[in-house]
């Protein structure tokens, strides 16, 4: 360690510091002394000595990118490296576009404050909550990702997702289900299938439009949902996991006179190409017109599918399996049209009023020990000790309505 000092030929002093730091490795520094005289500079570089043994060598501090320059490398090293379905991905490009940049791209990532955030939500006003929270859960990973990351030390703000109010789901009953069918048969022999694949079997848009026959179980009369179709990119479905869903006889039937040899998929159009999901949403909705019925998309089929089941007595977990839901409460929309949801919940009343099957099992076994013992369950039964010198059959004698509990 040593302090050293030359002269500048313009003035002043220069000090050249040596020292050797905590870790073991050694540091020179040097630099102009802020003071004039030769004894203050000498000082100065002392007290810049113990300064640096001490503390040690400040860090340069680190460049923080702003949303905007960390968006792409959020994308590419979270959404893509993580192989997220092309949906996903795509959406994350458009919440980053069109929302979170022209709001908040010029902003540091270690300046974006929880007012910032307040003033995010203001300018979506408009949008629905779902909406907003959707745009919000992107930026609050962002910037977890960039805390992981070590971009910034910790996150800058909190973000508080909004309130959804749950509106039950649209669906038809099944006169208007039947009218739907009969119509879509009537107009074109894809949509008569179309209608049957999402109404009586659950499936999603983009999951019929990537089936296959290979798919198809004709024998055990069941489909196994494993692709799902986005934009013409296949996919697994969503949730990740493939499922089976057995056919009902007219969904059979109709798949059975649909078969074609055009190619491995179950649906085409005309020309040979493959259906897309715009004409699998036009072909539903003029069936919906045709039947004068309002349909807001295939889904609206699908809602139909889990909520017939749920009318019909089906349980919460077999709904969720066969419309593939990844966690049971987006089945559990469905299961106050279930009449056994709280009919059977309501009958327990009832049930508390009877006598409990114990007290039944002990006064039948009571009555089969001692002839003329009164049932544990008859209206104003008593019990008492005998008294001395008394018997059961001293009581049963008395027409008394109380009863003696037996010796011993």
């Amino acid at each position: 360690m040593s302090v050293r000092l030359r002269r500048y030929r313009s003035g002043g002093w220069e000090v050249d510091i040596t020292t050797r730091l905590p870790n073991g490795s050694r540091r020179r520094e040097r630099c102009k002394a802020p003071v004039s005289s030769k004894t203050a500079a000498f000082r100065w570089g002392e007290d810049r000595e113990r300064h640096l043994l001490q503390h040690g060598v400040p860090q340069p501090r680190k460049e923080v990118p702003t949303l905007q320059e960390f968006a792409p490398r959020f994308l590419d090293g979270y959404a893509r490296a993580n192989r997220q379905k092309a949906s996903g991905v795509a959406a994350k490009e458009m919440i980053v576009r069109v929302h979170l940049t022209p709001a908040l791209g010029a902003r540091r990532l270690d300046g974006i404050l929880n007012e910032d955030v307040q003033r995010l939500k203001h300018r979506l006003l408009k949008k629905a909550p779902k909406t907003v929270n959707n745009i919000l859960t992107v930026l609050n990973v962002l910037l977890k990702k960039a805390v992981e990351w070590d971009v910034i030390e910790r996150l800058p703000c909190t973000i508080r997702l909004l309130p959804v109010a749950k509106r039950s789901t649209r669906f038809y009953d099944f006169d208007e289900f039947e009218r739907l069918v009969e119509a879509a048969k009537e107009s074109d022999c894809r949509a008569y299938l179309l209608v049957l694949m999402s109404g009586e079997a659950g499936l999603r848009l983009g999951e019929m439009v990537a089936l296959e026959w290979t798919d198809i179980d004709f024998v055990k009369r069941q489909v196994c949902v494993q692709r799902s179709a986005w934009k013409g990119q296949i996919a697994s479905p969503k949730g990740g996991r493939l499922r089976y869903v057995p056919l009902t006889a007219r969904l059979a039937g109709a798949l059975r006179d649909h078969r074609h040899l055009r190619g491995p998929l179950v649906l085409y159009q005309d020309d040979g190409t493959p259906l897309t999901e715009g004409q699998v949403q036009g072909l539903v909705r003029r069936a919906a017109r045709r039947a004068s019925l309002f349909n807001n998309g295939p889904h609206m089929l699908r809602h139909t599918f889990c909520s017939h089941l749920a009318m019909l007595g089906a349980p919460a977990r077999a709904i969720q399996e066969l419309a593939g839901h990844q966690d049971l409460t987006t089945t559990q929309r469905y299961m106050h049209l279930s009449p056994a949801a709280l009919g059977t919940a309501v009958q327990l009343l009832d049930r508390r009023r009877e006598p409990s099957p114990s007290a039944r099992s002990f006064g039948s076994l009571a009555q089969g020990i001692l002839p003329g013992w009164p049932a544990m369950s008859e209206p104003g039964g008593i019990q008492r000790e005998l008294t001395p010198g008394e018997s059961n059959g001293d009581i049963l004698e008395t027409g008394s309505t109380e009863t003696a509990k037996p010796n011993g």
